[in-house]
């Protein structure tokens, strides 16, 4: 009988170190992430948190990941390809006014 006492206690004291642990193991997460908090940007398009591992480029105040770099820099490289079918399309639609009398 008093072994099983002395069981419970036990388990109750391993319980609590548990606990006690999870809550410093938790506080030391935040204290780093905290810490590491200065070096963490949001992309301005997409929004994703990046850190370290992807690339970011300070633009004025804001900041923007690779990927958007890439996908604005692809839309630019084209730009010229955009204003030429859009050119195109204006005069086909002024040449069809014509032809109708509007």
């Amino acid at each position: 009988m008093a072994d099983k006492g002395k069981t419970e206690k036990d388990e109750a004291d391993n319980r609590r170190r548990m606990v006690i642990d999870s809550i410093v193991e938790g506080r030391k997460m935040e204290a780093y992430s905290e810490h590491r908090t200065k070096e963490m940007h949001a992309c301005w398009l997409c929004d994703q948190i990046c850190y370290r591992k992807k690339p970011m480029k300070n633009i004025g105040a804001r900041w923007i990941c690779i990927d958007c770099l890439r996908l604005l820099k692809e839309t630019f490289d084209t730009l010229d390809q955009w204003e030429e079918e859009l050119a195109l399309q204006k005069e086909a639609r002024s040449q069809l006014d014509d032809g109708f009398g509007v």
